[in-house]
């Protein structure tokens, strides 16, 4: 069998690592079931056919229902790994020399999903390690293209519904809630894993979720009766399950982290990042102590001007939020930053939150409530979503989200690197104070970042990580006693890779920024090289710079290893 996976890989190797592999690379992979019908049917797909199989492939994914939910049994999941399979064996099958680059990274996307799907299969398991996929309820939306991290596949999205429901939506969330209750028993069986921290960690998603639900029967009072079985159905379960994984947690004993050579392949294999563990270390380390300097150097140069004050009442909040909203979307539109998007001005003012007493402010919102304009910088990602739905990309590989959160290099990385370049774009030069909130936010990004690279390797506990990142965070403004900490570094174990994309991301844009200035003659304004980001959809950033400036090399480095 060694021998045959060899053979395979050679092929595929030196195939022009984006050629065809061969007939007989596709039956020592599959083996001699595999008929000679199929394989000269996929001899020489062309790029109609990669679409064909995309949606074969959507398909197939998601997992067939068992008692109204979707089953994850270990029999089920084997079988399912198995028939992947074929699935990367049609994907291989095809001979992209002639294909322009931007069909080429449709396959490349392909083959990243078909690679998560495996991995999640042999290594991260989260139906038997990660208590928290079975999680349903999400009271509000994510601000990327899908929940962060992984999530099961009938998903209660309770953000899409307003109220009160009318009949049809009414018994649309009814059946939705119907199939909690299987699928938590079936979580029972399911969940053999032995990650202890994820298995502790992941009980308060689901308390979070028997809340959510006391919340929703307050708002449904008056439904039908089969909606209120459905509810009172899903609330029992949670509770008894919340229960159960309470009186298992000491029979988990075992490490959460996947450790340094799982996590690399994930990186370069699934999320197409270019790095390796080590490399990501250093780039955060050196970020985190970029951030730190340059704080250190702006607070000495602003030190004989008055330090930032916090936002003081909810009138106040609502004033400085709105000025700074028609501030930052004048400063687009004057200095050439962005196209004329109809959207950003609405996406900012929908999101602009509210005043919030300061013993509840989480870091993000300590960051709103001294400069508001600061966090509106991260706000890219509500401009990616508002353009994923009133200009969905022509291809269907790019138009909806990336599954296994491939999106997260481009999405993260663009909201982060967007601080620092419209800090150096001019945005505060009229308040130099406000640049020390960027550079904190970058320390915050690195710190954490580096607490996940670390407890994913084993080095450090989950508590361990979550000290460095509140040491690490200037000014006491990461704090120990609220939601958000332990939020991030749980998210951070449950997706490995998520937590570095902020710093990875930025700095793999920064390059090909700078990569697309050199090759621009006259000059490559900021609006440009945004619109032509942006109309490649939210797609990995080593494959946007291949398709953007014609440099392949990230992509060959990734597939030679």
């Amino acid at each position: 069998m060694a021998r045959k996976k060899a053979c395979t890989l050679f092929l595929f190797k030196h195939s022009r690592l984006r050629g065809s592999i061969t007939a007989l690379a596709i039956t020592v992979l599959l083996g001699p079931g595999y008929t000679t019908t199929t394989q000269a049917a996929v001899n020489n797909p062309g790029y109609s056919d990669l679409l064909a199989l995309f949606e074969d492939w959507r398909a197939f994914e998601r997992p067939p229902l068992f008692d109204g939910a979707p089953d994850y049994t270990v029999e089920t999941t084997a079988r399912r790994h198995r028939e992947l399979k074929t699935y990367q064996a049609r994907l291989m099958a095809f001979d992209t020399e002639a294909w322009s680059v931007a069909q080429k990274v449709d396959w490349h996307l392909v083959r990243a999903e078909m690679n998560g799907m495996d991995f999640n299969i042999r290594v991260l398991k989260p139906w038997q390690r990660d208590p928290a996929y079975y999680t349903s309820v999400w009271a509000q939306q994510s601000d990327t293209p899908a929940h962060e991290g992984p999530t099961h596949h009938a998903l209660v999205e309770l953000w899409t519904y307003n109220f009160p429901l009318d009949a049809q939506a009414e018994a649309r969330l009814g059946a939705a809630l119907a199939s909690i209750a299987p699928l938590l028993q079936q979580a029972r069986g399911n969940l053999i894993g032995n990650a202890r921290e994820l298995w502790v960690a992941g009980i308060t998603n689901l308390r979070d979720q028997a809340e959510a639900l006391d919340e929703l029967g307050k708002k449904t009072s008056g439904a039908g009766t089969a909606f209120q079985s459905a509810l009172n159905s899903a609330k029992t379960a949670t509770t008894t399950f919340v229960s159960w994984l309470e009186q298992q947690a000491p029979s988990r004993t075992g490490p959460s982290g996947i450790g340094k050579e799982n996590y690399t392949w994930q990186l370069r294999n699934v999320h197409l990042v270019p790095l390796s563990w080590d490399e990501e270390v250093a780039l955060l380390q050196r970020e985190l102590d970029r951030a730190l300097s340059m704080l250190a150097l702006e607070e000495h140069h602003n030190r004989k001007l008055p330090p930032l004050k916090a936002i003081a009442s909810p009138e106040e909040y609502q004033l400085r939020a709105a000025q700074s909203v028609i501030k930052f979307t004048d400063f687009l539109e004057n200095e050439d930053i962005l196209p004329a998007y109809d959207y950003i001005e609405p996406a900012l003012l929908a999101h602009m939150g509210a005043f919030v007493p300061q013993e509840s402010r989480n870091f993000f919102l300590t960051v709103s409530h001294y400069e508001p304009l600061a966090l509106w910088t991260h706000w890219y990602h509500w401009f990616d979503l508002a353009r994923m739905a009133k200009q969905p990309h022509a291809s269907p590989v790019r138009r909806g989200p990336l599954l296994y959160n491939i999106f997260d290099s481009r999405s993260e990385g663009m909201a982060t690197g967007f601080e620092e370049m419209m800090m150096h774009a001019g945005l505060f030069d009229n308040n130099p104070r406000a640049r020390e909130v960027v550079w904190i936010m970058l320390a915050q990004r690195a710190a954490r970042g580096l607490g996940s690279l670390y407890a994913h390797a084993n080095i450090f506990t989950m508590k361990q990580a979550r000290n460095f990142h509140v040491a690490r965070t200037p000014r006491g403004w990461m704090r120990d006693d609220l939601d958000l900490l332990g939020f991030e570094q749980l998210l951070y174990m449950r997706q490995p890779g998520y937590g570095s994309s902020y710093v990875t991301g930025k700095y793999l844009i920064e390059r090909m920024l700078g990569e697309m200035g050199s090759q621009a003659s006259g000059g490559l304004s900021l609006s440009d090289f945004f619109s032509q980001v942006d109309e490649q959809g939210v797609i990995p950033v080593a494959l946007l710079h291949w398709q953007l400036t014609g440099d392949d090399s990230q992509i060959k480095d990734l597939l030679s290893q």
